[in-house]
């Protein structure tokens, strides 16, 4: 993870709920794979199978409302998505993405699906590259970026612990 990301876009309407991300009857599954491979399918049935590596999803109001359930931004990130945008969202996704390493950036951003953005959270800046239109965004303090580049909380606390000595 690096403070630049740049991707193709996805873009989803106002409030996409955890059980739209990740249905409820694949959550018994251990597998980040099998996981991956159902995401979003209610939304758009197509996505697991074309999202690639870097795509970044655009979104409305109230993205990732609904249950607490940390496997939708897991499967998100597992299945290619490198950063959400999104106008709000639920605070315990937001929170849940963020400890798991999945930039989420509250912003609206004009872009349709298949157009490219670059975003940069340490300047706060968000540019569609199709139309050459920026917005600014609150650039991501150095703590959170620091939990974003070693992948998470988890792996975030274990890299301080072992460099202070204590691990």
């Amino acid at each position: 993870m690096t403070d630049k990301i740049k991707g193709k876009v996805w873009k989803f309407r106002d409030s996409i709920d955890t059980d739209v991300i990740i249905p409820g009857r694949y959550l018994r599954t251990f597998s980040l794979d099998e996981l991956a491979s159902h995401v979003m399918e209610g939304e758009d049935p197509e996505f697991a199978k074309n999202v690639n590596k870097g795509d970044i999803i655009v979104a409305g109001w109230n993205f990732g409302c609904g249950s607490s359930r940390e496997q939708a931004p897991v499967a998100l990130k597992h299945a290619g998505v490198d950063a959400i945008v999104a106008k709000s969202f639920a605070r315990i996704f937001y929170r849940n993405a963020i400890n798991i390493g999945l930039p989420v950036i509250v912003a609206d951003i004009q872009a349709d699906n298949g157009e490219e953005l670059m975003i940069n959270l340490k300047d706060g800046v968000i540019k569609n590259l199709n139309t050459g239109v920026t917005v600014t965004i609150q650039p991501f303090h150095d703590f959170m970026r620091e939990i974003l580049h070693d992948g998470g909380l988890v792996k975030h606390y274990l890299k301080e612990k072992k460099e202070k000595g204590r691990f």
